[in-house]
């Protein structure tokens, strides 16, 4: 299964009589799921629906979803309720007649409220757009997530350049000259000799032992096993795939304070430069993996 990005662009529209509905899906990098839809007043229950569509496939990313609706079928026509109408006219006809009252007329009666009414343009538009919109709206989920895991396929390459340099200057580092035994003895015999002509005060054999200490908390090989163990851990997640991104995360973080470990342990100007290295393609790496799903 490859990885997916959180980042992506898609849109679908269609036309149904004199409607039209397009959709629009702009996805970006989110902590969880958040998902924040638009519709026009009246279309709520295409707005229900998306959120069940985008939250079965979809786990993590911020998407702000928009339905436009269009309509060129031009001012609202009135409509005549006839079950009214013919429920006044037989009410008129049923009361006796009174002196000096005219019989009602049409226009009188088109005049009381609930005898004329106005269609309502949004739950006739939802009417003739329901059911394509709901096919775009597959569509568009669809487009969405070739266009997130074709970011995906980038990242997923742009991750797995900056993991082999992280692994090539891991070796650099363990198979470096300064870290075999002769130029470690050499080195501490240099410091202690270095000592023993500034003060004759000294113990050499105490100083020795302090020395060999010092040399020991100063190893990096804790370090280099880790970063090891890392490079191992975030291939496997890779070759995995899936929802991936928290996890790549937390692996950026712990390589991270690897290389600043290194760092500080570093007694040499050659390990010191790997370590900042390292600590640079880190980031980098980091970076990028924030916007993994």
């Amino acid at each position: 299964m490859a990885i997916e990005s959180m980042t992506g662009f898609a849109r679908a529209a269609g036309t149904a009589g004199v409607h039209g509905w397009a959709w629009e899906i702009r996805s970006v990098n989110g902590r969880g799921l958040d998902l924040r839809v638009r519709v026009p007043p009246g279309f709520e229950v295409l707005a229900e629906a998306a959120r069940k569509k985008l939250g079965a496939a979809f786990s993590r990313g911020t998407l702000h979803v928009n339905l436009a609706v269009t309509s060129d079928a031009g001012p609202a026509r009135p409509r005549v309720n006839e079950a009214v109408l013919a429920a006044l006219l037989e009410a008129v006809e049923r009361l006796p007649p009174a002196a000096g009252i005219n019989p009602p007329s049409y226009d009188g009666l088109l005049g009381i409220r609930g005898v004329v009414e106005y269609a309502d343009e949004a739950q006739d538009a939802l009417g003739a757009v329901e059911a394509p919109a709901l096919e775009g709206l597959d569509a568009v989920t669809d487009a969405l997530k070739e266009a997130r895991a074709a970011e995906g396929r980038a990242l997923e390459a742009i991750v797995a350049g900056h993991l082999e340099t992280i692994a090539r200057l891991a070796g650099e580092a363990e198979h470096h000259p300064a870290r075999s035994s002769e130029a470690i003895r050499a080195r501490i015999a240099a410091q202690v000799e270095a000592l023993l002509g500034a003060n004759s005060g000294f113990d050499p054999q105490r100083l020795h032992q302090e020395a060999a200490l010092v040399a020991v908390r100063a190893d990096i090989r804790e370090e280099i096993d880790r970063l090891q163990a890392h490079v191992a851990a975030l291939r496997e997640l890779l070759a995995k795939g899936g929802p991936i991104g928290r996890k790549l995360d937390f692996l950026s973080q712990e390589f991270g304070r690897e290389a600043s470990t290194l760092c500080a342990k570093a007694n040499d100007p050659g390990l010191s430069r790997i370590g900042l290295e390292l600590r640079t393609v880190v980031d980098q790496m980091r970076e990028q993996v924030q916007n993994v799903e």
